[in-house]
């Protein structure tokens, strides 16, 4: 991983080590089979937009403030046709935080949309976190994960009823999404022969429930291989976890970050040099550096059926009105 995502990761078990002591995972699973399902991702074809709520990036910097009418803006974004809201909720360097997702959700379900987590997810728990908080998906990120916590994060999310975005940085990490997405149940197109180019070998599944089995993060090195270890169950009983809707056809989602994990400036090349390499039997998402409605056009014809916008539309004076030129532009270049 980049120095960048090392300390990402760091944080983050530090955060679900703190959550874990303060709420063990059983108390955690019966606060998520007490609540009703989540909206669906809310696709309506062609091309559809992920909006994105962050109060901070390590690239951008502000971009606003709890402060701000957060209900007001996811609001606007579904209202404008979002498939769903991303929600930042990393706290040190994105300002981002649980309270913020709960709130989005809260405000989204009767609208129909999901919110997603969007953080640096290194354990199942943080999932139920998700669920918990009312969202409907989430964010993971390939090179965090090794193969069998990649792979059990996604068994995971299928129990919760999560929409996963599967994020990917090269051709390397989208090797490893594919293997491990269709070991979980995923059906890419036949003849796909991306883990094969990649010379590795069958992908490795987790077997037991959501949360029974603590993936760690690894600090460093190439994310093919098998070097994190794992911890047992977190309080020591293997997790039953209730499905709160099927999983849906749509529920893994592909995605390319266009953003350099080292200097984290945006390489728009990025997007359209790996768009070919992702499976065309899930929805494929550009993300990072989307600002006006010609890129939404120019991914569309790249191949890809959705993006995630988040600092455009932050800092956008009338982020609805750029969400419908976004989807309109995307659309129309994908008719």
């Amino acid at each position: 991983m980049s120095g960048f995502l090392d300390s990402m990761a760091a944080s983050s078990r530090e955060r679900a080590n703190a959550a874990i002591a303060a709420e063990p995972l059983a108390a955690l699973q019966a606060r998520c089979r007490d609540l009703p399902p989540p909206p669906a991702l809310a696709r309506r074809g062609g091309f559809d937009l992920i909006a994105e709520l962050k109060l901070r990036s390590p690239a951008l910097g502000e971009l606003g403030s709890a402060r701000d009418d957060l209900a007001g803006r996811v609001t606007t974004y579904a209202r404008a046709g979002a498939a769903a809201v991303s929600v930042l909720t990393e706290p040190s360097r994105f300002d981002g935080s649980l309270a913020q997702l709960r709130d989005a959700a809260a405000v989204l379900a009767p609208l129909g949309v999901p919110a997603m987590r969007k953080d640096f997810l290194v354990d199942p728990y943080q999932l139920c976190e998700a669920r918990a908080a009312g969202a409907g998906g989430a964010l993971v990120i390939v090179r965090m994960l090794s193969r069998a916590a990649l792979g059990e994060m996604l068994d995971c999310a299928r129990e919760l009823g999560l929409f996963v975005l599967v994020e990917a940085f090269d051709e390397e990490d989208i090797a490893v999404a594919a293997d491990v997405v269709a070991a979980t149940g995923g059906h890419p197109t036949a003849g796909s022969d991306s883990g094969r180019r990649a010379g590795r070998g069958p992908p490795e599944r987790a077997s037991l429930a959501c949360g029974a089995k603590r993936s760690r993060a690894s600090a460093a090195g190439d994310p093919a291989d098998e070097r994190r270890p794992e911890a047992g169950p977190v309080d020591g009983r293997p997790a039953q976890v209730d499905t709160t809707r099927p999983a849906a056809s749509g529920d893994v989602l592909l995605g390319v970050n266009s953003r350099d994990l080292q200097t984290l400036e945006v390489v728009p090349e990025r997007l359209e040099q790996l768009a070919p390499k992702l499976p065309r039997a899930f929805p494929r998402v550009a993300e990072s550096g989307l600002t006006t409605p010609e890129d939404a056009a120019r991914m569309v014809r790249a191949g890809y059926d959705m993006a995630l916008v988040g600092g455009a539309l932050m800092s956008s004076a009338d982020p609805g009105a750029l969400v419908r030129a976004m989807l309109a532009a995307g659309r129309a270049a994908a008719s």
